[in-house]
């Protein structure tokens, strides 16, 4: 189980990482069809979204990367194109980079891009907004009215200063789209995922999921537009939160620390109750250990405020730094960076709730839904029985050396936006009988490419805590 967790010692190297210079005739080219096909008309086509449908990866958005978004493959699979925000390289600070193979480590790097395009006549096609809610989609218009304010995105895609024409929502249905894709709902129950059930505190209710939701389909169908919609996926299936508590469970020599009464990881509750969580419930996914964890793995069990330093937090009174941490309920583990099994039962229900909902509301306009959820779940599945093999590309869902997720263990990599691209070319073709061309998913550049062995801090990757304090979702 140990080597089909981790692919952490496969002999792999870097070979290219982030090239700004990117060539797009490496998209595979689809048959000239001018955006229609069947009873699909895509010449207008319109993307709301988060920062999923933006092309966010590796913690901002940048455009040798936004250009391989699903939205901008779709289109060119359907002949047609789109234009959205363009942020030059290195994007708009905090890009996650690999510094170091050996010890594996990751910085922030420290340059910045800028918007391209903000002076673009009339509103962007592609709407993806890095940490938009749903709420969002129908109420915010600038960067202090969003619910994750004060959130500059807002500004540099909406324009609304010089636009003056309203909401995502608003601005899609300005542009009298032929077909709208709608991927909203996954920043509702990861904030509160991945900030270990703290901040938020609960993901947004089921019943305001449904209001929000319903309107902006509502809103939709009166005015007479086509529109296919995406799910939710499980937070269970990416890397974030599946990549340092399986490695704790493994490296951990918890035969030894038995005699000293530490029978598994001891970590604050949310309302500061102290839980337990054992190798197995670390190793299976029963407790979830964040991705921000592993910069403080390596201290378990020293005596070490350093979590609380690193992020300007006063040492709590109840806490005694002395002792062992993470092996003791005087100085346990941070509930910001666990979400432990209750939490994570709040947020599977919050996504079955979501999804749910979506897949009802669809129905009920005739929408047409690609359910993402199915298709991470079985590549996560697939990770224990050799992987999922796409057009000759082996993918997993594994930290780095997956294929499918970038250096934040949230947001896609190129390929892995292929991969989504063409779930929305497969709903498309079914539901208006028609025949856009797939992507070649081999044929699309991968953000990380390796060739030779990666090293580990103890086992960990060494993810200093500053290079997540730009992540939007």
């Amino acid at each position: 189980m140990k080597k089909l967790l981790f692919v952490f010692a496969a002999l792999l190297s870097i070979t290219l990482f982030f090239n700004a210079c990117v060539d797009k005739s490496d998209l595979t080219a689809p048959t000239p069809l001018n955006g229609k096909s069947g009873n699909a008309d895509l010449t207008k086509y319109v993307a709301i979204g988060n920062s999923l449908t933006a092309g966010y990866q590796s913690g901002t958005l940048f455009y040798s990367a936004q250009i391989y978004a699903f939205p901008y493959l779709i289109a060119k699979q359907a002949g047609v194109e789109i234009t959205g925000l363009k942020v030059s390289d290195p994007g708009l600070g905090g890009r996650l980079e690999i510094k170091s193979l050996s010890p594996f480590t990751l910085y922030t790097n420290p340059n910045s891009g800028s918007p391209l395009n903000l002076t673009y006549p009339g509103p962007f096609q592609n709407l993806g907004i890095p940490g938009a809610l749903t709420y969002d989609v129908l109420f915010a218009t600038n960067k202090d009215n969003c619910a994750s304010a004060p959130n500059p995105y807002f500004d540099l895609v909406l324009r609304n200063s010089a636009l003056n024409i309203g909401t995502q929502l608003e601005q899609a249905l300005a542009q009298n789209p032929t077909l709208i894709t709608l991927w909203i709902g996954n920043n509702d129950v990861l904030g509160y995922a991945t900030s270990g059930g703290t901040a938020p505190s609960a993901p947004t209710s089921s019943f305001q999921f449904q209001q929000l939701f319903g309107r902006i389909c509502n809103d939709i169908a009166q005015a007479n537009k086509q529109a296919v919609v995406a799910n939710i996926p499980n937070v269970s299936d990416i890397p974030f939160f599946t990549t340092v508590g399986p490695q704790i469970a493994l490296s951990t020599p918890w035969s030894q620390l038995a005699s000293q009464g530490v029978v598994g990881l001891v970590y604050q509750k949310t309302g500061g109750a102290i839980g337990v969580a054992d190798s197995l419930s670390l190793l299976t996914g029963t407790n979830l250990v964040t991705l921000r964890g592993s910069s403080y793995a390596p201290l378990l069990g020293q005596p070490t405020a350093k979590f609380y330093r690193d992020n300007g937090i006063p040492v709590p009174g109840s806490v005694d730094t002395t002792k062992p941490f993470g092996f003791h309920p005087q100085n346990p583990w941070p509930n910001a960076l666990i979400l432990d099994s209750d939490e994570i039962q709040v947020a599977n229900q919050a996504v079955a709730d979501y999804n749910n909902i979506i897949a009802a509301t669809a129905a009920n306009f005739g929408f047409a839904v690609v359910d993402i959820n199915s298709v991470f779940n079985q590549i996560r599945a697939n990770d224990f029985t050799g992987g999922t093999v796409i057009n000759g590309v082996t993918f997993r869902t594994t930290f780095v050396t997956g294929g499918l997720f970038s250096l934040d263990g949230v947001h896609p990599t190129n390929q892995g936006q292929a991969i989504i691209a063409n779930e929305f070319l497969k709903v498309i073709n079914t539901k208006y009988n028609a025949q856009f061309p797939l992507i070649d998913v081999s044929t699309i550049p991968g953000s990380l490419i390796f060739s030779g062995k990666i090293n580990y801090q103890n086992g960990y990757p060494i993810l200093p805590p500053e290079v997540f304090e730009h992540l939007l979702f």
